[in-house]
C-alpha cells in the first residue's frame, strides 16, 4: 500500500484508530483490501468509533434497493464489508472486548438474515401470494440460528448454521398458488442465494443447512408440527446438543421462541441426564478421529484443548442438569460458565480460568480469520501470516504465542479429561461370576445360598437371593436388552464387592437393591452409579446407616446426584445459605410456571433433608443443630410457597386493601414442632393463617379482575397449602395440619388478626394457650408478624388462676395419656409415656402460663429448651430441676431422631437408664403439677 493511500486512510479513520493503522494493516490482508475500497465508496468511517446498536444495523439494511436484485445483492455485500471492517478494526485496536465483537458479528448476521428473508418474501408474494392456513391466517416463516450464531458468539469468518421452518401447513393465495411446503422451500432457497452466492462484491455469509431435520435428505423448511414430530420420533443425541444453541434470528421471533419452548423437553431431560456425557464422549471421539485423519492437530477449534473441548465441558452440564436448572439453558457460553462457578458445579477458580482460556482461544480464532477473511481455525505456516497473528494479538513473538497457547490447551485438556475420560476398564469385580451365575439361574436354592455365604454374605443369604430374584423378574428389567442387562450386572457386581468393606454388608446391599430397583428404568442413574465409585460408596454407607434414608433416596432418585461430592453431602448449609440457595434457584423459574416451581420446592426439600440426615448419621451435626436445620429448611420453603402463591393471586386479582388504603397483609404462624424449632425427619407442619384486612366485604384492586377480599384470602391460603402439600411426580414438600386454627376443623382457613385476637382472649381453651407458647410467625407481612408477637405476649402474660390452670393442664395430660400412650409393662412410649417428652413440655408450659405475668421474659422463645433456661433464670424453676429436664429432653429427642432414621417407632424396651430418666421427670411433675 503506497504512502498516499495510507495518509488518506489515516485522515479518513476516526482519531481512536489512526495510531493503530500500521498494526491493523499488518494484522489483516482483509483490512488492507477493504479499507481503501470503503474509502473510495465514500463510506462513513465514523461508525468505526463506537458500538453499533442492532436498530442501526436494521436501518442500514432497510435502506438497500428493493426493486433490483443485483443492486440489492451488491448492497448486502458492501454493507457486510463495511461492518466486518468496522468490527475487525475495533477488535484489533482494543476498542471492543470479546463479547462485544462476537455480539456485533452475530447482530450483523441477524440483520442480514432478516433483510434477505423480507426481500425474498416480497418476491415470492408478488408471484404466488401470501401463504395461509385452513383458517386463513398468514403462515409465518422462522429462521433458527444454530451454533455460534444461536449463542450470539459468531466468529469473524464463520459460516452460519440455519434451520428454516414455518408456523403451519397450508397454501398461498396468489394467482399461481403453491403448497406451504413448496412455498417455504423456495423461500429458503432464495434467502440462501441472496446471502451465500459469490458475486464480484463477494458474499455475505456462507450458509450451512445440514442441522435441519433429516439433514440433506430433509426439506429445506418444515412446519412447526413436522419439527415437533421429528424431534419426538427421530431426534438423535447430537441434535439435543445442537439445539442448546438454537435461537430465532429472523421471521416471526415470538413464534420461534414458542417452538423452542415446545422442543425443550427433547433437549433438556426432566431429571439429571448422565447418559448425555456418554453421547458427548462419542461425538468428541468422532471429531478427534476426523482431526487426526486430516492432520489438523494445530486446529484451535477442534484440536486438543481447543474451543470445542471447552464448549463440551460447559454443554455437558447443560445437557445433564439443564432440565432442573433454568440458568443452564442460556445459549451463551460465558454466562453459563460463570453460573457453573457460582453454583459450585465447577470450582470457582476453575470456572474463572476456563473463562480466561475461552477468551484467549476465541480472540486467537478471530485473529486467524481476520487475517484474510477465511474460514480457518488452523495456526498459519507462513512467516508473514504468523507475524500478522502476533501483531493482531500484541504478542512479542511467535514462540511466546505458542507457549501461551500450550498453557491454555493443557488446562482445557485437563478439565475436559476430568469430565469426559471414560472410566478405565478395571479388572472385573470379584463378584461378577457369582452375580452372573445367580442372575441366569446357574446356581439355585441351597447351592446359591452356599455360594453367597462363601462370598462373605453369610448372615442374610436367603434375603439377598430373594432380593436379586425380585430385581431379575421386575418388568423393567425383563424389558432390557442384553447389553443393558450386562451393564446392570456390572453395577451389581461392583456393589457386592464394595459392600464387603462395610460391617453390615448384607443390610447395606438389601437396601441398595431397593434403590436400584427404583431406578432401573432410568438408565441415567444406573450410568451415574456404574461409572462413579464415590457415589456407589456414599450410597452403600447411607443405606447401611438408615433404612429411612434408603427409602427416601429410592422415592427420589434425583438425590443420587448429591452423592458425587462428599464435601457438600456432609456439610448442610446454615439458615442464610439455605434461604439464599432456594431463592436463587426459584428465581430461575417463571412465576407463571407453577408446576416447575412446585417440583423445584420438592426437590430442594429432599436434597437438603438428605444432606442434613447424612451429617446427622456421621455425627457432624449434634441434635439441636439437626432440628435447627430441618426447621430453617421448612421456614425457607414456606416463605417461598407464600411468595409464589401471593404472586399468582396478585397477577390474577390484584391486592386487597385496608380501610386506610394500605395494602392488607398475610402471615403464616407455625405451631408445634415447627413453631418450637424442633422439627424431625418426616414431621408435618402445624400452621395457622392470618390476615389484617378490615374490609372483607370489599373487593381487590389493581388486577385484571376483582374478587371479594375474603375469597382472596381463602384462595391464597389454599394455594399455599397446594404449593406445599400437593402430591406431584416429585412428591410433596410437607403434610400440612391446620387443626390448631381457631375452632379447629370447623374454623375458617384464614382468620383476621382481629378475630384471632378476640378468640385467644375470650374463647381459647387452656390447651390452646399451651400451644401458643410454641407459636411464632415464620412468613408473611412484617407488620402482621409484629402484631402476632404482641398478641402472643399479651395472651401468655395474662394473670391466671394457678389452681384452675393446674387442673386444666393435668386433666388434658391425663386425657392424652389415656388416648395416646402406647406404653406397656415391657415397653415405654418415649413421647406420650409417663416421664416422656410431653410431660416435660407440659411442665414448662404450666410454669410459663403461671408466671409470665410476673416474668414476661420466660415467653420470649418458642422452643422448649430455651423456655426451660428462661424459667430457671427467672427463678421459677429450680436449677437442678432444669438440668434434669433438659438432660431428659435432649436424650429423648435424640432417641426420636435416631429411631426415625431407623424406621423404628417410639416404643422402647424398658431398661435401667430409661427408667431413671422417666422417674426423675415424673418426680418433678408430681412436685410442680400434682402436689
Amino acid at each position: 500500500m503506497d504512502e498516499q493511500t495510507r495518509t488518506a486512510l489515516h485522515d479518513w479513520l476516526p482519531a481512536a484508530l489512526r495510531d493503530e493503522l500500521p498494526r491493523l494493516l499488518q494484522a489483516s490482508v482483509f483490512l488492507r483490501e477493504s479499507l481503501p475500497r470503503l474509502h473510495a465508496w465514500g463510506a462513513d468511517a465514523g461508525v468505526f468509533a463506537r458500538p453499533l446498536a442492532a436498530a442501526e444495523l436494521t436501518q442500514d439494511f432497510a435502506a438497500l434497493p428493493q426493486n433490483d436484485e443485483a443492486a440489492y445483492m451488491d448492497g448486502l455485500r458492501r454493507l457486510r464489508r463495511l461492518h466486518m471492517a468496522r468490527i475487525a478494526c475495533r477488535d484489533l485496536a482494543g476498542l471492543a472486548l470479546l463479547d462485544e465483537t462476537l455480539n456485533d458479528l452475530s447482530a450483523l448476521a441477524d440483520a442480514a438474515c432478516a433483510s434477505a428473508l423480507a426481500y425474498a418474501q416480497a418476491q415470492l408474494q408478488a408471484r404466488h401470494g401470501v401463504p395461509r392456513d385452513a383458517q386463513g391466517t398468514e403462515i409465518a416463516p422462522v429462521i433458527l440460528g444454530m451454533g455460534k450464531l444461536g449463542g450470539r458468539e459468531l466468529n469473524f469468518s464463520s459460516d452460519i448454521d440455519l434451520i428454516f421452518c414455518h408456523t403451519e401447513a397450508g397454501e398461498s393465495d396468489g394467482a399461481r398458488p403453491l403448497s406451504s411446503d413448496e412455498y417455504f422451500v423456495k423461500l429458503a432457497q432464495l434467502v440462501q442465494r441472496l446471502l451465500a452466492q459469490v458475486t464480484p462484491e463477494g458474499f455475505v455469509f456462507r450458509i450451512d443447512l445440514m442441522l435441519r431435520p433429516f439433514g440433506s435428505a430433509g426439506p429445506l423448511s418444515a412446519s412447526f408440527a413436522a419439527m415437533e414430530e421429528y424431534y419426538q420420533v427421530h431426534g438423535r443425541e447430537w441434535e439435543r446438543y445442537a439445539l442448546i444453541k438454537a435461537r430465532p434470528v429472523a421471521g416471526d421471533l415470538l413464534a420461534g421462541t414458542a417452538l423452542l419452548q415446545a422442543l425443550r423437553p427433547f433437549v433438556y431431560r426432566r431429571y439429571l441426564d448422565y447418559d448425555a456425557i456418554g453421547s458427548l464422549r462419542h461425538l468428541k471421539r468422532l471429531i478427534a478421529e476426523d482431526v487426526a485423519r486430516k492432520g489438523q492437530t494445530d486446529n484451535v477449534k477442534l484440536g486438543r484443548g481447543g474451543i470445542r473441548e471447552l464448549e463440551f465441558i460447559v454443554q455437558s452440564f447443560q445437557l445433564v442438569r439443564g432440565g432442573a436448572e433454568r440458568a443452564l439453558r442460556d445459549t451463551r457460553l460465558r454466562p453459563v460458565l460463570r453460573y457453573l462457578g457460582e453454583s459450585g458445579h465447577l470450582e470457582i477458580d476453575v470456572a474463572a480460568q476456563l473463562d480466561e482460556s475461552y477468551v484467549f482461544l476465541r480472540r486467537l480464532e478471530n485473529a486467524i480469520q481476520i487475517h484474510a477473511d477465511q474460514q480457518t481455525h488452523t495456526l498459519p505456516l507462513s512467516e508473514e501470516a504468523r507475524a500478522a497473528l502476533c501483531a493482531a494479538l500484541r504478542c512479542e513473538s511467535w514462540a511466546s504465542l505458542l507457549r501461551q497457547l500450550e498453557r491454555v490447551r493443557e488446562f482445557v485438556q485437563q478439565q475436559f479429561d476430568r469430565i469426559f475420560t471414560e472410566p478405565e476398564r478395571a479388572a472385573e469385580p470379584a463378584s461378577a461370576g457369582l452375580l452372573r451365575a445367580l442372575w441366569f439361574g446357574m446356581l439355585q436354592d441351597d447351592a446359591a445360598l452356599e455360594a453367597l455365604t462363601q462370598a462373605g454374605y453369610g448372615r442374610l443369604p436367603r434375603e439377598l437371593l430373594q432380593a436379586l430374584q425380585g430385581l431379575h423378574t421386575a418388568r423393567l428389567v425383563r424389558q432390557m436388552n442384553e447389553d443393558a442387562q450386562q451393564r446392570l450386572l456390572g453395577l451389581l457386581a461392583s456393589l457386592f464387592d464394595e459392600a464387603l468393606t462395610l460391617e453390615s454388608a448384607e443390610t447395606a446391599l438389601l437396601r441398595v437393591l431397593e434403590v436400584v430397583q427404583a431406578i432401573v428404568g432410568r438408565s441415567t442413574y444406573l450410568t451415574l452409579l456404574k461409572e462413579n465409585a464415590v457415589a456407589r460408596r456414599q450410597l452403600l454407607q447411607l443405606c447401611a446407616a438408615s433404612p429411612w434414608l434408603s427409602e427416601f433416596i429410592a422415592r427420589a432418585p434425583v438425590l443420587l446426584d448429591n452423592l458425587l461430592d462428599p464435601r457438600t453431602l456432609y456439610a448442610p448449609p446454615d439458615r442464610e445459605q439455605i434461604a439464599a440457595e432456594l431463592h436463587r434457584r426459584i428465581d430461575e423459574v417463571p412465576v407463571e410456571d407453577t408446576e416447575q416451581g412446585m417440583n423445584l420446592l420438592r426437590r430442594f426439600q429432599k436434597e437438603m433433608t438428605l444432606r442434613i440426615a447424612a451429617a446427622d448419621l456421621t455425627g457432624v451435626l449434634p441434635l439441636v443443630k439437626v432440628s435447627d436445620r430441618l426447621t430453617w429448611l421448612a421456614e425457607a420453603l414456606v416463605d417461598q410457597a407464600l411468595q409464589r402463591a401471593w404472586a399468582e393471586m396478585r397477577a390474577q386479582y390484584g391486592t386487597p386493601r385496608r380501610g386506610d388504603g394500605a395494602p392488607a397483609g398475610f402471615a403464616v404462624i407455625a405451631y408445634g414442632k415447627f413453631g418450637g424449632i424442633e422439627l424431625g425427619y418426616g414431621s408435618d407442619l402445624d400452621l395457622v393463617f392470618l390476615h389484617d384486612c378490615d374490609l372483607l366485604d370489599g373487593d381487590t384492586g389493581n388486577g385484571p379482575r376483582s374478587i371479594n377480599n375474603g375469597v382472596f384470602y381463602a384462595r391464597l391460603a389454599q394455594r399455599v397449602i397446594n404449593w406445599l402439600a400437593t402430591q406431584t411426580p416429585a412428591g410433596r414438600v410437607y403434610e400440612i395440619d391446620m387443626e390448631l386454627r381457631p375452632n379447629g376443623k370447623s374454623g375458617l382457613l384464614v382468620s383476621s388478626m382481629a378475630s384471632y385476637a378476640s378468640y385467644q382472649h375470650k374463647e381459647a381453651w387452656t390447651w390452646e394457650h399451651q400451644a401458643l407458647t410454641r407459636a411464632r410467625c415464620v412468613a408473611g407481612s412484617p407488620g402482621l408478624a409484629r402484631a402476632f408477637a404482641q398478641l402472643r405476649r399479651e395472651v401468655l402474660c395474662q394473670a391466671r388462676d394457678a389452681q384452675k390452670l393446674r387442673q386444666d393442664i393435668v386433666e388434658m395430660r391425663a386425657k392424652m395419656r389415656a388416648n395416646l400412650d402406647k406404653s406397656s409393662e415391657e415397653f415405654w412410649d418415649v413421647k406420650q409415656g409417663e416421664g416422656g417428652l410431653i410431660d416435660i413440655e407440659f411442665i414448662a408450659q404450666y410454669l410459663l402460663l403461671r408466671e409470665a405475668h410476673r416474668a414476661p421474659a420466660v415467653i420470649e422463645y418458642s422452643d422448649n429448651w430455651r423456655q426451660l433456661d428462661a424459667l430457671a433464670e427467672a427463678g421459677v424453676l429450680d436449677g437442678a430441676d432444669r438440668e434434669v429436664l433438659i438432660e431428659a429432653y435432649r436424650a429423648l429427642r435424640g432417641i426420636s431422631h435416631r429411631h426415625a432414621l431407623q424406621r423404628q417407632g417410639l416404643l422402647l424396651e424398658r431398661n435401667a437408664e430409661l427408667t431413671r430418666l422417666a422417674a426423675r421427670v415424673i418426680g418433678i411433675r408430681h412436685r410442680i403439677l400434682e402436689a
